[in-house]
């Protein structure tokens, strides 16, 4: 039987912890046409739930995520689509779990399957190119007992993975592979930023499985579980990267860095070499030398937007057994504050996971 309310953690505004309201009476949605209930098992802690409440996506605010706590933001632009964010909102965006009701049009059938949700949803913004909508933003999301989702954009997956490990998936895994997918990375050589974060140690795993070698910046104390995840070579972060590596000695870099180290990577870069960028959590505002883009050739890839087969072929992945997230601790929903400072702490690596009451539906 499914509940009239379940508990849930309502984002009330742009702030700080204080803006986390942990509630016990928060109704139970209902799956419109189209749409199927998820009784939702665990969700991942990730940058942009942070970034979302402290409204660090607001043009306003130009220091790192860790930095931006008592920024001025502007309320009308402080939300990935850059319209003003609806309050109260359920963030997450790592939906797994099993389905429990559907929605008219949505076969039956399909009530008990474990699924993963597309955290980047096309189907509210029609399918248009360079349009979504991300889960728990522009949409309510799973920091909850129960969500709701698009049933086309909820995917089956036949794994013996725990709950934990497939919540790791969705926004880490489909950013990493989707700046891989936009850079067309091969066997070759990719340079990794941040490569103990989330989306760093899915870029790791997801680029050696293209048959790329693998050089990842990390701090030193990470150096051996970075390896572990197929790394072929680390270099300290606070490391001088071109006399690391040498000017001209990498095709692809996979940044989710940014700030006061942006120019080197484009320094490492060969000529003709891609660089592709989906986050800055050292900080938005870097300095940009455009000789170096055009007279190195350089291409530059924005990634946001990610085509249908992204996920798609994260889910066959998994089910072929070609990659395993690490999740380095788990806890219960209602310790949210708990789980987000020790992620902005950064002694991890990999991903943090919340689990919310069970309930049998």
């Amino acid at each position: 039987m499914i509940p009239k309310t379940m508990s849930a953690v309502l984002l009330t505004g742009h702030g700080d912890m204080d803006k986390l309201a942990w509630r016990t009476d928060v109704p139970v949605p209902q799956p419109k046409p189209g749409e199927v209930l998820i009784r939702v098992a665990a969700s991942a802690v990730n940058n942009t739930d942070i970034n979302t409440r402290i409204g660090w996506y607001s043009k306003k605010v130009e220091v790192a995520t860790e930095d931006a706590g008592s920024a001025q933001v502007d309320q009308d632009d402080a939300s990935w689509s850059g319209v003003p964010m609806q309050f109260p909102r359920i963030q997450g965006a790592d939906a797994c779990g099993h389905i429990v009701a559907v929605g008219e049009g949505v076969d039956p059938a399909r009530i008990g399957q474990r699924v993963l949700v597309r955290n980047m949803l096309r189907s509210y913004v029609g399918f248009r190119p360079y349009e979504c909508w991300t889960f728990g933003s522009e949409i309510d999301g799973c920091f909850a007992q129960f969500t709701v989702a698009p049933a086309r954009e909820t995917y089956e997956v036949r794994c013996n993975w725990s709950d934990a490990e497939l919540a790791s998936i969705p926004c880490a895994y489909s950013t990493a592979e989707n700046m891989l997918h936009r850079a067309g990375v091969g066997a070759e050589r990719v340079l990794v930023t941040g490569a103990s974060g989330g989306v760093g140690s899915a870029a790791v795993q997801l680029a050696k499985r293209r048959g790329a070698e693998v050089i990842a910046i990390c701090a030193a104390a990470k150096a051996g579980e970075v390896r572990a995840l197929g790394a072929d070579r680390t270099v300290d972060r606070d490391a001088d990267l071109v006399a690391a590596l040498g000017r001209n000695s990498v095709d692809v870099v996979i940044d989710m860095v940014g700030g006061p180290g942006f120019p080197a990577l484009l320094d490492v870069l060969r000529p003709g070499g891609r660089y592709a960028v989906a986050g800055a959590i050292a900080g938005p505002i870097c300095e940009l030398d455009l000789r170096t883009v055009y007279l190195k050739d350089l291409t530059l890839h924005g990634c946001t937007f990610q085509e249908d087969e992204v996920f798609e072929n994260l889910i066959r992945y998994i089910e072929a057994g070609e990659i395993r997230p690490v999740v380095a601790k788990t806890y219960p929903l209602a310790e949210i504050a708990r789980a987000q400072r020790d992620f902005l702490s950064k002694k991890h690596t990999g991903k943090l996971v919340l689990i919310p009451p069970q309930v049998q539906a």
